[in-house]
């Protein structure tokens, strides 16, 4: 799987975890130049508290187009540290 906006590959593995319609790329998969991290939070009332990035390519961003769980609960803890993304972050195979 890759993850691509702007025309530029900012994760790609072939072991994502997919989940609730998102696949979450492994943390050495992803290429962190492109992230910037966001000051947005969110709750997932089952996998715990989402921190943000905005991706940042040829001086456009996307703002809080990426998301991780760092410390997630403990029944999902498998995605840990992995990124997901969305607002036109395109996934293709």
């Amino acid at each position: 799987m890759k993850a691509i906006w702007n025309g530029t590959v900012l994760a790609e593995s072939e072991e994502t975890i997919y989940l609730e319609g998102n696949h979450y790329f492994p943390p050495e998969s992803v290429d962190r130049r492109y992230l910037k991290p966001s000051a947005m939070r969110s709750l997932c009332p089952w996998k715990g508290l989402a921190g943000y990035y905005t991706v940042q390519v040829g001086g456009e961003r996307n703002s809080n187009a990426a998301w991780t769980y760092r410390h997630p609960f403990p029944w999902i803890r498998r995605i840990r540290d992995h990124v997901a993304f969305w607002g036109g972050v395109e996934i293709r195979d």
